[in-house]
């Protein structure tokens, strides 16, 4: 009975995905085999339009897969409307999968990876200067600030086994001291490390965010 309500939903999303496709005018439409390109056909106000028959038949003999790659930059930048302009903000990176900025303007990536948090401090219109916050961590991904403030006096991490924070002022480039535990013994494994951890607008309410897994 608790999938219905999933049921309803995806059929009411079948039946607006079979609606007309609505007529726009400007930009740069791409339909048929045009609309499966990447990202180098990509362009402020590209569309694409992909109907139901330009999709290839499937094979059913053979598995099908589709990995993400990575590609070397070489000075490129996304194309962006007039009146916008791009720059590299930080770079050297490993494996960075979440940011979040502090109410000073710092910016928090987790490079969940190499198990660390690092502050990356923006310098006007150059690359900004990344310092490691904090290591030795286990796969972090989610980062929050708390008090939910302007000057809050911890950051928490979410660790794939854990909920860990480390004391904080405003303006800190490292931990002022270790990791303290608040949530212990999560459910670990699975190749997941997408633990987050937010607090509610009051403070008063933590909430986190661990593994969702359908069969």
């Amino acid at each position: 009975m608790r999938c219905l309500p999933a049921i309803r939903v995806a059929a009411a999303v079948l039946a607006l995905c079979a609606a007309p496709f609505p007529a726009r005018t400007g930009g740069n439409l791409l339909e048929g085999k045009a609309a499966f390109g990447d990202w180098r056909a990509d362009s402020p106000g590209t569309r694409r339009l992909i109907r139901p028959q330009d999709i290839p038949p499937p094979d059913t003999a053979a598995s099908a897969g589709n990995f993400a790659t990575n590609v070397r930059r070489n000075g490129q930048t996304p194309v962006v409307p007039a009146g916008f302009a791009v720059s590299l903000f930080a770079s050297g990176l490993s494996h960075p999968r979440l940011i979040r900025v502090a109410p000073n303007g710092d910016v928090f990536a987790a490079e969940s990876a190499d198990g660390r948090v690092r502050v990356l401090r923006p310098s006007g219109g150059r690359a900004a200067s990344a310092t490691v916050f904090a290591d030795g961590l286990l796969n972090p991904f989610g980062i929050a600030f708390y008090p939910p403030d302007s000057d809050p006096q911890w950051v928490y991490v979410g660790n794939t086994d854990s909920v860990v924070r480390f004391p904080y002022r405003d303006g800190d480039l490292e931990a002022r001291g270790p990791a303290e535990i608040i949530v212990p013994h999560l459910p670990a494994g699975g190749g997941h490390r997408t633990r987050d951890v937010v607090f509610s607008p009051d403070g008063r309410t933590m909430y986190g965010r661990l593994r969702l897994q359908c069969w």
